[in-house]
């Protein structure tokens, strides 16, 4: 930990709904930032008031959508440079002492913003190869006048107005403590993705739907070595290749019976799921 670093007129912005168990060590990460603002959804689990535990100021927002979300957020910060995480991610130790040192530069310069490597934890451990999960470049600090985050419901990004620089230490990823997390967030991200494709009105294209399990797994498993991660490396790509057919299934069956669409808002709305 950093106890000691300098304050920087920065925003860590973290959307968050129900990440009781995460939001504290997500905020405790980021010691040198001035503000730290957590836009909750409606969380039941006491995440707000943990969140204010840990220095956090809480604005509520019902939930727009993830790219919508990360935007209003924006709006919210005291600071024009901001740095986003997830509530399952931290700023590791080498990388809180880099952006203390480079960060001052960077907010004097022209420059739009930064990318950030991202290091994942994967079933209790360190992925070592699987690139997805090695390194992965991420958008995560700009300035709120040279970026926006893209207006779709999930798989946003940031969008710079303006050359970046990249940060060399990574930040930490702790990804889905469970498979069982894991299946829910499927459930969520897949609707999220049908109703974008539906707004769209993107052909189904259901006879893709068996090569796509497969170009899908192939990719990840050999191409992007997960084979090398051992059986974590196969579950990884089987789950990411079922959930390439299953938004596509869910999809359909939103275009052949349009009712589907409120009853699963409703069952997933039950489990805390909104898409």
């Amino acid at each position: 930990m950093m106890a000691s670093a300098p304050s920087l007129p920065i925003t860590l912005i973290v959307i968050a709904r129900d990440e009781a168990a995460a939001i504290g060590r997500c905020l405790d990460s980021v010691p040198f930032a001035t503000e730290k603002l957590v836009v909750d959804a409606g969380s039941v689990d006491g995440t707000p008031e943990i969140a204010q535990k840990h220095g956090a100021r809480v604005v509520h927002q019902d939930w727009l959508g993830f790219g919508a979300q990360r935007n209003f957020a924006t709006t919210q910060s005291q600071h024009d440079w901001i740095l986003v995480l997830d509530a399952d991610e931290a700023v590791s130790p080498e990388l809180a002492a880099e952006l203390t040192q480079k960060l001052p530069d960077l907010m004097q310069s022209t420059h739009a913003g930064a990318i950030l490597r991202r290091e994942t934890w994967y079933m209790g451990a360190r992925m070592k190869w699987y690139r997805p999960m090695v390194g992965e470049r991420l958008g995560r600090i700009y300035h709120r006048g040279r970026a926006r985050w893209t207006d779709v419901r999930v798989h946003e990004s940031l969008r710079y107005e303006g050359s970046t620089i990249t940060f060399r230490h990574p930040f930490i990823h702790l990804n889905n403590p469970t498979l069982v997390h894991k299946q829910l967030k499927t459930l969520r991200y897949a609707e999220l993705k049908a109703r974008d494709w539906h707004d769209r009105n993107r052909p189904t294209q259901m006879w893709m739907t068996p090569w796509v399990f497969l170009s899908a797994f192939l990719k990840d498993y050999f191409l992007r070595l997960a084979f090398l991660d051992g059986w974590r490396g196969y579950i990884v790509s089987q789950t990411a290749a079922a959930y390439a057919v299953y938004k596509r299934m869910r999809y359909y069956e939103m275009k052949r019976n349009p009712q589907s669409r409120e009853m699963a808002a409703e069952l997933l709305h039950r489990y805390g799921l909104d898409p």
